[in-house]
């Protein structure tokens, strides 16, 4: 099973519920095809607010010029300075405290999904994104649930 969700029955603490037309959505990702997908998709899930950065550096900064930030989706391995990097520097940040920070990343595996986890990452999606259940997953976020995903290659793994 890919999904795996770690506390199902909570949402993510402090986490206000918010609706994906109102949402602001940082997207940190260096593979221009895998940014298409997303800015489709999340066009899909209704989201009508949102920007990309292509690498880690320099992402606290590019934040601080939105005029919010509710969701941000980061890839792990980026140029210059990795998701975790850039994640932490983001949650460091009082103005950044609500926004949920997912990681999307190709190196979808347990021990990877773990290590998001004790990072301080609000969940987890594996590459490729599944672009069935990818909507909704935002939505759930969106909402306040976790998810944490091992993607596709899990499925077909499983």
């Amino acid at each position: 099973m890919s999904r795996i969700n770690l506390d199902t029955k909570q949402n993510i603490s402090n986490k206000k519920a918010i609706d994906p037309k109102e949402a602001h959505v940082l997207v940190v990702e260096d593979n221009l095809q895998n940014l298409v997908l997303v800015a489709r998709l999340l066009a899909f899930s209704g989201i009508r607010h949102y920007e990309w950065k292509a690498s880690g550096w320099q992402v606290l900064e590019f934040a601080t010029t939105l005029p919010k930030l509710d969701l941000v989706l980061m890839d792990i391995h980026l140029p210059h300075e990795d998701g975790y990097e850039a994640m932490r520097k983001l949650k460091a940040e009082a103005r950044f405290s609500g926004a949920r920070v997912v990681a999307i990343t190709a190196d979808a595996n347990p021990s990877s999904l773990k290590k998001a986890q004790q990072a301080g990452f609000d969940g987890f999606l594996g590459k490729p994104i599944d672009p069935d259940k990818f909507p909704d997953q935002i939505k759930a976020i969106l909402q306040g649930q976790q998810v944490w995903d091992l993607g596709i290659h899990a499925q077909n793994n499983a």
